[in-house]
């Protein structure tokens, strides 16, 4: 069962879908291809590498609340020292990717060296793997299209792989190109779209009327604007909050986290957490770099409430999340705030959460959180599908998202131990659910198929998840090459799916 890997995480920490990358499973032990089959085309999606904080959010509220109980004389010793480690975190995330090849703009939600690493690695392995497809394609001229969501860090992973490939093999730079620009969106008032920018495939779970919408239900798009649509009223409704809110009422998980902060502050100073009154003066940072090429800011000043101790412990644990990241660059030490039963707590509540909000969630609202990734499964056999018409323009599809599309599109997948909806009046327990962050979409998650083809034109299909050969939907397995085998036969693979493709958006 695939979410039950270990990606040796939680040898560490408990990081959900934080955890940095590793590939799961040695190249050498793949399965070799059946005799006569030569590997003509190869496709991937792949989430961001490891990053820092997304935002001055939490690290801002936090820095807010320590200053304030310094002032009172609430800080116990170990609260002391957590004052310097935030504001070096603080710095660290303004001042993220200054003069560091492949990044965009410095600054909060950039990729940490360690992410572009995993892209780079990745490509690697990939050019490893498939070095005769690649030597072939050089031999033909054949195209390497390269997609992204748009959003930085999706561009800078994709601009870290791409550097790798060219670096190992640099004739194959002249044959990188991006996706076609769409056109036509917004509907109602259609502007020029960046060229490898693909918010329906890519960014499907945040699309908006502003820059995506779609009206003729004859477009393609249709649908996936439809379920990203539907996506969002679910992710607001009460059901979903409902869902996500059962998870925190665990008395372990609030036990813990008043734990986490009674380590912190005084006995007094909780209370006053904890009676959910304590607001919140924000405040406003500015940092430069030590060379000074750079500057960054954390923070807007305002105000913040704070409704209790879980709320703070969460905080805590979202900095400790992306502590593993930043490696050696980071001038604090976050783990020393949780213990590693805390951790393991407050990470299945995240987990609980992206599980609902993202994942299988429940049977009700299985097809609400997966349906839109529908485009992007599409893509993937209509790639494959020229391929088997003889059309061989394109040697690979990279394309270069995140967490909220490989979750999803895990579950779209049908993969055994990642699609499991929980049943009604039942909820997410580590106890009884396989469902891992850490495994599902850890950071650089990515899912790729090779093709192969003998001379009868026959095409063969295996899928690599986290780099682990990864049988499709159990379904699907009269479409094996062989028993047990990881090649399937496209024709019937592609049959299997048929009914998962064709289905009608729920309105």
């Amino acid at each position: 069962m695939l979410a039950l890997v270990c990606m040796g995480a939680n040898a560490e920490g408990w990081y959900a879908t934080k955890t940095p990358y590793q590939p799961q499973q040695d190249a050498a032990s793949y399965e070799k291809a059946p005799t006569g089959f030569a590997p003509v085309f190869t496709e991937l999606v792949a989430r961001h590498g490891s990053r820092g904080l997304s935002s001055a959010k939490d690290d801002v509220m936090l820095y807010a609340l320590w200053q304030l109980a310094q002032s009172e004389g609430a800080l116990t010793p170990l609260g002391q020292q957590l004052g310097p480690d935030l504001m070096a975190m603080m710095k660290a995330n303004a001042l993220l990717g200054c003069g560091v090849a492949d990044i965009s703009k410095p600054g909060y939600g950039n990729l940490t060296v360690r992410g572009l690493r995993e892209h780079r690695q990745l490509a690697e392995r990939l050019l490893q793997r498939q070095g005769a497809l690649f030597a072939a394609a050089l031999k033909d001229g054949r195209k390497l299209v390269v997609q992204t969501s748009g959003v930085d860090r999706a561009i800078d992973s994709s601009r870290s792989f791409t550097r790798s490939l060219a670096e190992r093999l640099p004739a194959l730079q002249s044959l990188m190109v991006p996706a076609p620009a769409l056109t036509g969106y917004p509907a109602d008032k259609a502007a020029a779209q960046p060229e490898g920018v693909n918010r329906f495939q890519l960014y499907f779970h945040r699309l908006k009327a502003d820059t995506d919408l779609v009206t003729d239900s004859s477009d393609p798009n249709y649908a996936v604007y439809q379920d990203s649509l539907a996506i969002q009223r679910y992710q607001k409704s009460a059901e979903a909050k409902d869902a996500v809110e059962a998870s925190r009422k665990d008395p372990a998980l609030k036990a813990a986290a008043r734990a986490v902060v009674a380590q912190l502050f005084s006995p007094e100073f909780v209370e006053r957490i904890d009676s959910g009154k304590l607001s919140l003066s924000l405040g406003s940072f500015a940092f430069n770099s030590e060379d000074q090429r750079c500057s960054g800011t954390a923070g807007s000043g305002g105000k913040r409430k704070v409704d209790d101790t879980l709320e703070v412990a969460q905080a805590l644990y979202g900095l400790y999340q992306i502590e593993p990241a930043f490696e050696t660059t980071l001038e604090a030490a976050f783990s020393r705030y949780l213990q590693p039963e805390q951790a393991r707590l407050l990470a299945a509540a995240s987990d609980a959460e992206d599980f609902y909000l993202s994942g299988p969630s429940t049977v009700a609202s299985a097809k609400v959180t997966s349906r839109m990734a529908n485009g992007l499964l599409q893509d993937f056999f209509r790639e494959v599908d020229v391929v088997e018409q003889g059309k061989l323009d394109h040697a690979a599809k990279l394309r270069f998202a995140h967490a909220e599309i490989i979750m999803p599109f895990a579950t779209r997948l049908g993969l055994a131990g990642v699609d499991a909806p929980v049943a009604e009046g039942q909820r997410y327990r580590y106890e009884s659910n396989p469902w891992r962050g850490q495994t599902v979409s850890p950071m650089a998650a990515n899912v790729q198929w090779d093709v192969w083809r003998n001379p009868q034109g026959q095409l063969l299909v295996k899928m690599l998840y986290n780099e682990k050969e990864t049988a499709f939907k159990p379904s699907c397995d009269s479409a094996r090459q062989a028993k047990g085998s990881f090649f399937y036969d496209y024709s019937k693979l592609k049959a299997c799916y048929a009914d998962t493709l064709a289905e009608t958006t729920v309105r």
